[in-house]
């Protein structure tokens, strides 16, 4: 779900992220990570943030059987709701400010449902499975932005798109024996964040990176409270450090992903985010005993390649 975040922070601006963590702060690490220099440590960063998300991807997963899925975005919206606050408290005046908040919104039910849709995925079919066809999300984001902001596509960006499309056809094959309808579900939440990553992109100009942060979690932890009673289920005493597990990773994940931000660039980091194919392959294989077909492990590496190639051709033109 990062390289989402990864997608929609193209645009920022460095002052915005530089008013909530100093360089005293980025240089807070000891030991072996002080021989790195700060691009290094970004990288390295952004691994164990996709770690920390995948190991979050793999427990709603497997709590899944005994929890309805809204209650599991619940626990998972705390927690990023949770750290959000942390981070924001000094200056929440100022990021409550915002002069779209019709847009705050509207982005904000997008990743919302966006967490809905592929948890429901998680818990339907294969953790790689769903994770492969998630990442069809930036080269939506390539045809969404051409489509509503006019930025450019080329024949280049379209065909890599086209492929990544085909590959997600491979993994999903409709019309097969093999076709699982939950396999649509990922393909929704990639939509979804398709959606609140262009929104944010728009926002970019115009609105602060924290302000668009906490709304999306504000928004999300009231969504999902709105629906919990609903779906609510009293956990035992031996399931709540499972829980809370579960939004820790997802906390200290998050928290990662914004943490590398500011050692690295974005265009520097957006490849990482795929490290997330890995993880979850290797979750699926040794927790759940899934093992991916050809076609499967195909469609993946062409979702990844075109993704990659859209990101060359970005970067690429903002270098130019």
């Amino acid at each position: 779900m990062s390289t989402v975040f990864l997608r929609s922070a193209v645009d920022k601006r460095p002052e915005d992220c530089a008013r909530v963590l100093d360089d005293q702060t980025l240089a807070a690490g000891t030991g072996a990570l002080t021989l790195l220099t700060a691009q290094q440590r970004g990288i390295l960063t952004m691994v164990f943030a996709m770690f920390f998300l995948s190991c979050m991807d793999a427990m709603v997963k497997s709590m899944s059987s005994r929890y309805d899925i809204y209650f599991l975005v619940w626990v998972r919206y705390l927690g990023q709701a949770l750290i959000v606050l942390i981070l924001v408290l000094p200056e929440l005046r100022t990021t409550l400010r915002t002069k779209h908040i019709a847009l705050q919104l509207a982005r904000s039910l997008c990743v919302f449902a966006g967490a809905v849709f592929f948890f429901i995925g998680l818990s339907t079919i294969e953790l790689a499975t769903a994770t492969a066809l998630l990442q069809v999300s930036p080269l939506l984001i390539a045809l969404v932005a051409y489509l509503t902001l006019g930025e450019s596509l080329g024949w280049k960006k379209l065909g890599s798109v086209m492929a990544g499309l085909l590959g997600a056809l491979l993994i999903v094959r409709p019309g097969l024996a093999a076709f699982d309808p939950f396999s649509i579900f990922p393909l929704a939440a990639a939509a979804a964040f398709a959606g609140y990553a262009v929104i944010t992109r728009f926002l970019s100009s115009s609105e602060s990176v924290w302000t668009s942060f906490f709304y999306t979690a504000l928004i999300g932890a009231v969504a999902s409270c709105l629906f919990v009673p609903f779906f609510w289920t009293t956990p035992p005493l031996a399931d709540i450090p499972v829980l809370l597990m579960l939004a820790g990773f997802g906390t200290i994940g998050q928290y990662l992903v914004i943490r590398a931000l500011f050692l690295a660039q974005v265009s520097v980091l957006a490849p990482i985010g795929y490290s997330s194919l890995v993880f979850s392959a290797a979750f699926g294989m040794m927790i759940f005993g899934e093992f991916p077909d050809m076609w499967t492990i195909l469609g993946a590496l062409m979702v990844t390649a075109s993704g990659l190639f859209v990101w060359h051709l970005q970067t690429s033109s903002l270098r130019s």
